[in-house]
């Protein structure tokens, strides 16, 4: 068995979840034993300025006690930074060190930590290909491996009422601007389906001032409700703006829709346009462009289902987590094998 230290931002962070935590059932049946190890303290600083310094300390030297850990293992496997924006004990674990990234973390402080966590690393594997073009300036060790979807578990329910269709948005509440902007097509969309709603389900609720507040359902997510809120969608939605962080997102949250059988109307942004170019749903940039794809998906839903069935079955091809598992498996193999060749080629010249 190959034994990985990971390092993650925390037992409630999305990424944690999806691009460590429900890996390690699978890569142990691949022979990757897998240990998950997170900051008790949090990975981001809280809101009230003045404990900043004390947390920021406290927890850079939980983290340091954690980096001992690492040597407990084969390969390090560091889930973005430590603690958010800063090198800390990143540079004290074992190599060879592998860095996973889904966000376009580069964007803060000028890049500089960013270039550095890449550097310390010696594999870096990013969640869409904008954001492997980015850490190819710091490693040329770079490689593509999109966020995968536990289709066993994210999967069509029972056939929907048409006559009550629900739209949908899942997501956390720093994506909330992103679906404010999304209130005008909203209104129109509901104004011609007096029997759709909206429904968001989030950590919060949101403040969506242009909608009749009757139009809106909120369910608080949980593990528990977020499939089953999901399968009672007529129609998934993923808008974004086209700036650089938007495009460093890897599109889990239509890929969910997707699995669960939705169709889904999305900004044509970043991996967006990728997964969108393969079906499953529909691109929509503007006011009008939004309104034309959800009114249609609305009224034929015999076409909605269809795509709804289409959706599922690329995610099943391309972005499930019984074809990504293997991939994963295989690069922290195939990393921790070159690098302990590497260390018996340096002995061996040593020696000489």
């Amino acid at each position: 068995m190959l034994r990985v230290a990971a390092y993650t931002a925390g037992r409630a962070t999305p990424s944690a979840r999806f691009r460590v935590r429900q890996y390690v059932p699978a890569l142990r049946e691949l022979g990757v034993e897998m240990r998950e190890w997170w900051s008790p303290l949090g990975s981001y600083p809280p809101r009230t300025r003045w404990l900043r310094p004390l947390w920021g300390a406290a927890a850079a030297a939980e983290r340091a006690l954690a980096a001992a850990h690492s040597f407990r293992a084969e390969l390090t496997l560091l889930q973005r930074e430590m603690l958010s924006t800063l090198i800390t004990a990143e540079p004290l674990t074992r190599r060879p060190r592998v860095l996973d990234v889904d966000d376009a973390i580069f964007l803060h402080r000028d890049g500089r930590f960013a270039a550095r966590l890449a550097r310390l690393c010696d594999l870096v594997i990013c969640g869409n290909a904008f954001l492997a073009g980015e850490f190819h300036r710091w490693n040329p060790q770079v490689t593509v491996l999109a966020t995968a979807v536990d289709t066993d578990r994210f999967q069509p329910g029972a056939a929907l009422d048409d006559r009550q269709p629900l739209l949908g948005w899942s997501g956390t509440s720093s994506g909330f601007p992103y679906l404010e902007s999304l209130q005008p097509a909203l209104a129109v969309v509901l104004a011609r389906h007096p029997r759709a709603r909206l429904r968001v389900i989030a950590d919060l609720r949101p403040r969506l001032a242009a909608l009749d507040p009757e139009r809106v359902e909120f369910l608080r997510w949980s593990p528990q409700v977020e499939v089953g809120a999901l399968q009672e969608l007529a129609v998934g939605l993923m808008p974004l703006d086209d700036t650089p962080w938007a495009r460093g997102k890897c599109s889990f949250k239509m890929l969910t829709y997707m699995a669960c059988g939705i169709p889904v109307v999305a900004s044509p942004v970043g991996m967006n346009a990728e997964v969108l170019a393969r079906g499953g749903g529909a691109g929509a940039q503007t006011r009008d462009g939004w309104v034309e794809a959800l009114d249609h998906y609305l009224r034929h839903a015999t076409e909605a289902r269809r795509t709804g069935r289409q959706g599922r079955e690329i995610v099943l091809q391309h972005y499930s987590l019984r074809v990504i598992a293997p991939r994963l498996a295989q690069l922290l193999a195939t990393c921790a094998e070159q690098s302990a060749a590497n260390g018996r080629m340096a002995a061996a010249g040593r020696s000489l």
